[in-house]
Formats: structure tokens, C-alpha cells, sequence
């Protein structure tokens, strides 16, 4: 560690990140006996084989710095451009693909070895439509940064017309948050069935990809109605990637929850809004509070009582409601920008 090789903390499906920027302190170990770390440069991968339920690997788009001795470091080969292979690793296909290699499942999360996850299969294009690729998505990314930053003083000029004083209360005034089964066997889970169970491995920027969802016989279905979910119930993981937030829509057959997932129940639905609320809940606001707070070693959680403390900003009703739908067109926007590409 030195001037030239700066200490650097490393976030998972990120990569490595200057201190001062949000990051799991945890994970920043140090061998205070000897000093060592690993020296990583630009294009590097960074892997953890700890915390997997979301792959645990980044790219290093930072340059030179060193990290912590417990993560590895790979650096790619010339069949591989790191900006597409960067994306690539953290798809959901391929940390589905993982699963085989797991050596041992602790709250749905898995342990792989840096020798086993080199064994993984990975379709990839030639080198020049990796870059192509690769390119295209960069400019997608700085498309919805772009909306994002504009949406800022979009919102100030769009509601202007409201003057209520906005309220700061705690998330459990406004909720209940209901955990999902604890002692669900995987022997139960169906490949098929009428009453579907969402995990939350089955999130995906902000909604529930229904096609990874495995199923519930009735009996268990109907044992708790506090986790049957609905078109527009808000859900939280606890476990794993803490705080992923889903706003559910287009269901259409009864579901319920696995472990390590909140069901937000509004307790006033004629003063919450619930597409305001899971916009609070999705922005930067939860993840900054759940870094802080969130009990465990180097597997985190969010308990409960973690969770119903989260201060949440509230304006009238009728003000959440135009900024939720406001904030529900912008998603909409940026996925036609990625259906466009695909």
C-alpha cells in the first residue's frame, strides 16, 4: 500500500471504491501483523467468496489501488473485454449458474472457491461484439443517469403548485412488515403449481421476475395471509443483498414469501401511497441507512426492528401520488430503453 496503489474498499457488483464512498466497512480487513494486500489496476475483477447471493464480484473501473487479501483478483484474457464481462458476471443468469457450485447454503446464500467459479460456463461473442456491446450499454447508462439528474429539477418545477410542509416519521407508522415463511423446506419447493413463492433472488431492478419463482402447495399458501401477496404489495430482502426493494405488478395467480423477505403492509392506504412509498423505499436512502445498521459479520441482515426505525419522508397524499407516478414513468422510460436494445 503506497501513494501509487491506493487502499481501497471493494463493493460487491461494483468493484473497488476511494473510502468516503459508500461500502461495507466490514469487508475492509486489513493483516495488521504484516500489511499485506492485493494490488489490483483498471479492468480488473474483483471476487469475494463469502457473500454470493448476488455473485460478490465488480470491476475495477477506479485504476491502480489495493484491497483487502481475502478477496481474489482476476485479470482477463484477450477473448475478453472487461466492460461487457463486467456486465456480464452480474446478470441473474449467470449467478443462477452458480448455484451448482455451492458448497453449503446459510440463509440462501452460497460459498464458491475462486477455483470452482473459474469453471463456470460463460457464453460470450466474438471480442469485437463484446465491445459493441459494451459501448452501447455505456450509453445507456449515461441516458438514464442523464434522466435521473434532470429528474431532480423536473420534480421542483412539477410540483411546484403543492406547499404542504413535509412529515419525517418512522417506516412503522406507516406499515407493517411481515417476514416471510422461516421454516420452509426446500422439499417443498414445486416446479410448478397454483400458488407461486417469491424469493428474493427472484427480484430484478425493482420488480419480481415470475419465471424464476418456484411454488407452494395450497396448504401452505393459506397458513398466513399476512404474506399472500398482491398487485402493489412492496417487498424488502432481509438477507443477502439487503434492502433490494420490489413493487409488485402483473401477478396473476396467488403468491406468498420464502424467508428473508419483509411484506409491507400499508396501514392507511388513505393517506400512504404505495407506489410513492416503494420510490422512497428504492431510492439511495434504505441502502445508506441498512449499510449503518445492519446486524451480522460477513453475513449481514436486516432485522425488523432495524427496519420499522427507517425514517421515511412524507408529503399529502395527493403529493405522493403524482410523485410516484412521475417516478413510475421514468422506470417505465428507462425499460423501453432496454427493451430498444435488446
Amino acid at each position: 500500500m503506497n501513494e501509487e496503489y491506493p487502499l481501497m474498499a471493494f463493493i460487491a457488483n461494483e468493484g473497488v471504491a476511494p473510502k468516503g464512498e459508500r461500502y461495507d466497512r466490514s469487508s475492509l480487513v486489513t493483516d495488521t501483523e504484516n500489511k499485506l494486500y492485493k494490488r489490483t489496476e483498471f479492468g480488473d475483477f474483483i471476487y469475494s467468496s463469502n457473500n454470493l447471493e448476488t455473485g460478490s464480484i465488480g470491476l475495477n473501473k477506479y485504476g491502480k489501488a489495493c484491497i483487502s487479501p481475502v478477496y481474489s483478483v482476476f485479470h482477463p484474457t484477450g477473448i475478453a473485454d472487461s466492460n461487457f464481462l463486467g456486465r456480464r458476471l452480474v446478470r441473474k443468469d449467470f449467478i443462477n449458474s452458480m448455484v451448482k457450485w455451492r458448497q453449503g447454503v446459510i440463509y440462501g446464500q452460497w460459498r464458491i472457491h475462486e477455483s470452482d467459479f473459474l469453471k463456470i460456463d460463460i457464453p460470450v461473442p466474438s471480442v469485437e461484439e463484446q465491445r459493441q456491446i459494451g459501448t452501447f450499454l455505456g450509453y445507456l447508462d449515461n441516458l438514464i443517469t442523464l434522466h435521473q439528474r434532470n429528474s431532480a429539477d423536473f420534480v421542483s418545477r412539477f410540483f411546484s403548485d403543492f406547499t404542504n410542509t413535509w412529515e419525517q416519521r418512522k417506516l412503522s407508522d406507516v406499515m407493517h412488515a411481515r417476514i416471510g415463511w422461516q421454516n420452509l423446506r426446500t422439499s417443498e419447493f414445486l416446479d410448478s403449481g397454483d400458488y407461486m413463492l417469491i424469493t428474493g433472488t427472484d427480484f430484478n431492478d425493482g420488480a419480481v421476475n415470475y419465471s424464476t419463482c418456484h411454488f407452494v402447495e395450497k396448504e401452505r399458501y393459506e397458513q398466513d395471509k399476512h404474506i399472500q401477496i398482491k398487485n402493489g404489495s412492496i417487498l424488502i430482502t432481509k438477507d443477502g443483498t439487503l434492502g433490494k426493494v420490489a413493487y409488485v405488478q402483473g401477478l396473476s395467480m396467488p403468491a406468498t414469501l420464502n424467508a428473508g423477505v419483509f411484506n409491507v403492509e400499508i396501514k392507511d392506504e388513505t393517506k400512504v401511497d404505495n407506489k410513492y412509498l416503494f420510490q422512497y423505499l428504492k431510492a439511495p436512502f434504505l441502502m445508506d441507512y441498512v449499510d449503518k445498521k445492519a446486524t451480522g459479520g460477513t453475513i449481514k441482515h436486516l432485522n425488523q426492528n432495524i427496519l420499522v426505525d427507517f425514517p421515511v419522508v412524507m408529503p399529502s397524499k395527493a403529493e405522493q401520488e403524482a410523485i410516484g407516478v412521475y417516478f413510475q414513468q421514468l422506470d417505465n422510460l428507462i425499460t423501453l430503453h432496454q427493451c430498444e436494445y435488446i
